[in-house]
């Protein structure tokens, strides 16, 4: 009897939504890493990415996408001519009381001040406001630990607030367990705010490089993405234009603006031989520049890799 043969496991990637701390990029790498099938999982919560490899004999990636989803981390799948390690394309502008966290800490807040109110013009009844303040606040936090304890991670930072603030209120304290969640929700506010900015500024750092270059072949020009250009390619740099990979000027000189790389104020003088870096702007003559590292590797992308671990491997303490 001839055995079915396997189903290889496939790397995907995803960019996922809400995942904007330290602490939930923990959740997503613990929860993730126990469904049946995954393995390799790797998360940076700065540019709101997880890869995997997944079996799908085991876990259907509509499974893994939906159990995602229950955890408050909605995922995409990452566009196939995404680079690798790429930033999660920058969502519309909102502000932070547009947001879901923002939305969170104005209704806990409002909660707390209407209980606060009650308590100074009807006494009676402030510990029904405090109680059905917590309550309410508590609730998103209880689904997002029931669905991480589903997946095995019971032990999360949304399993301690809520049943500390359920814990106050069995003990009859509501409004300390009121104010714990309005504090938490401003925390996870001030959090997202921050990774936001920083996922910001890795995007005016990507934004230096251009999107397309052009390729000189046979003596020819004709525009390619940059990803598809590789060491010792030729390309055209028009004046005015950005170099689009760390490479060698092989035919002309130029005033090169590095302001944008390296923060050097004024052009400098360029010629045949010197290095460039991509993203520097050649301001009034032709080049032609040899790609001396993959758009990948150039010096651009390396500073991103290196803000990004600098921001994912910062220790939890740092939290605080």
């Amino acid at each position: 009897m001839s055995e079915r043969p396997a189903t290889p496991a496939a790397t995907l990637e995803y960019f996922v939504s809400e995942m904007d701390c330290a602490e939930c990029a923990r959740t997503v790498r613990g929860a993730i890493g126990n469904v049946a099938g995954a393995s390799d999982v790797s998360v940076n919560f700065t540019t709101q990415t997880l890869r995997l490899t997944l079996d799908e004999a085991r876990t259907p990636r509509a499974a893994l996408e939906r159990d995602l989803t229950r955890l408050g981390y909605p995922a995409r799948p990452k566009g196939g001519d995404a680079p690798a390690g790429a930033p999660a394309p920058p969502a519309p502008d909102r502000a932070w009381h547009r947001t879901p966290k923002g939305r969170f800490v104005i209704v806990t807040g409002a909660l707390l001040a209407v209980s606060a109110l009650l308590a100074l013009v009807l006494p009676s009844l402030a510990a029904w406001g405090f109680t059905a303040a917590t309550l309410i606040g508590v609730a998103p936090l209880a689904k997002k630990a029931w669905a991480s304890a589903r997946l095995g991670r019971p032990f999360t930072i949304n399993t301690l607030i809520a049943l500390a603030a359920l814990g106050a209120v069995a003990i009859g304290e509501a409004p300390e367990g009121a104010i714990v969640v309005f504090l938490f929700a401003i925390g996870e506010l001030l959090e997202t705010v921050a990774a936001g900015r920083a996922r910001a500024s890795i995007h005016a750092l990507a934004a230096l490089a251009p999107k397309v270059a052009l390729l000189l072949e046979g003596g020819r020009a004709r525009e390619v993405p940059v990803a598809a250009l590789t060491v010792g390619d030729l390309v055209r740099v028009q004046p005015g234009g950005r170099v689009p990979a760390d490479g060698t000027i092989v035919q002309g000189a130029a005033g090169i603006d590095e302001a944008p790389v390296t923060g050097e104020s004024m052009p400098i003088a360029k010629g045949v031989g010197d290095s460039l870096f991509a993203g520097s702007i050649a301001t009034d003559a032709v080049l032609t520049v040899r790609v001396d590292r993959p758009a990948s590797d150039s010096t651009i992308a390396r500073i991103i890799h290196l803000v990004e671990e600098a921001e994912a491997s910062k220790a939890p303490v740092a939290r605080f």
